[in-house]
């Protein structure tokens, strides 16, 4: 019942562009979406119908009715609708995670509670009976503007708080996470999102991160499933696609923009990561569209 219920409301709003509670957002999905590749943020991701399946790395991810996807990083990640259809559309909704909500938590959470130094950075798992209560009553408030001003807040925090609890709250924890490696990883992503074009040493980022060499390249790919440089391959070419299909620039250019010395080299690692050379695939894109593949 809380499944369906989940799913009327969220089948209701799925076309206002933007709800009233901040960082929340709804998805529908009449039709099966082609996999596309995006930033994930740091997000809880609910599935009440339909299934979704998430890349990032080597690790794929499908997840299904009452279960719920969560990042603790930015990570760049392949997405898709795997089922659904006019008769049954694929139903989500994604809330935004805020690492100050989640520190505050942590101030108060019982010492068992308190995260490891270091976990991945995506996780999938059921959602708890608990987690499906308070997700109800938090996409209720949609419609009930006077007890949205009053529960809203409470309501959020407690939507956290659960998905704080379990063994794969650790990836929602060590957002408040203030020691240990996980913030110094998430330092050295930070920088490669605002500096993808920028040639990098693994040994630079290391120090970044106040970490050896081979310290760091372990931290990091236990968290983000990807080494720093493929890590930074994947945000070079998602701009690069999305300057493609904005018809900002051509081919060439783009490669050089998005840090590239060789259009060959580009060209040859865009096809591997979206299946077909770049000029093919954005003029396939802006013909039809783009697919949206946002959290939840």
């Amino acid at each position: 019942m809380q499944l369906e219920e989940i799913g009327r409301i969220i089948s209701d709003h799925a076309d206002q562009r933007e709800l009233p509670i901040p960082g929340l957002v709804v998805l529908r999905a009449d039709r099966p979406t082609p996999p596309e590749v995006t930033m994930s943020g740091t997000i809880l991701g609910f599935v009440a119908q339909g299934v979704k399946r998430v890349s990032v790395g080597d690790r794929t991810h499908d997840y299904t009715a009452g279960q719920y996807l969560v990042t603790s990083v930015d990570l760049p990640i392949t997405g898709c609708v795997l089922e659904a259809s006019p008769a049954s559309p694929y139903l989500g909704f994604g809330l935004v995670l805020d690492p100050t909500v989640v520190a505050e938590l942590l101030l108060i959470a019982p010492v068992g509670t308190r995260p490891r130094a270091l976990a991945p950075a995506l996780a999938v798992r059921s959602a708890s009976a608990e987690m499906r209560d308070v997700s109800v009553r938090l996409l209720r408030l949609l419609d009930r503007p006077e007890d949205r001003a009053v529960l809203g807040p409470s309501t959020l925090r407690e939507l956290v708080w659960r998905s704080m609890q379990g063994p794969d709250g650790d990836v929602v924890r060590q957002l408040g996470l203030q020691h240990g490696n996980a913030p110094d990883v998430r330092r050295a992503v930070r920088w490669l999102r605002h500096n993808y074009a920028e040639p990098v040493r693994v040994e630079d980022l290391a120090q970044l991160a106040s970490m050896s060499s081979s310290t760091f390249h372990k931290a990091f790919t236990a968290v983000t499933a990807m080494s720093p440089i493929q890590f930074q391959k994947r945000i070079r070419l998602q701009e690069a696609r999305r300057l493609l299909v904005a018809g900002e620039t051509d081919v060439t250019s783009a490669a050089h923009t998005v840090g590239y010395d060789s259009p060959s080299q580009f060209s040859r690692e865009y096809r591997r990561l979206y299946g077909a050379p770049p000029g093919r695939d954005t003029r396939g894109l802006r013909t039809v569209g783009a697919p949206d593949v946002a959290a939840g």
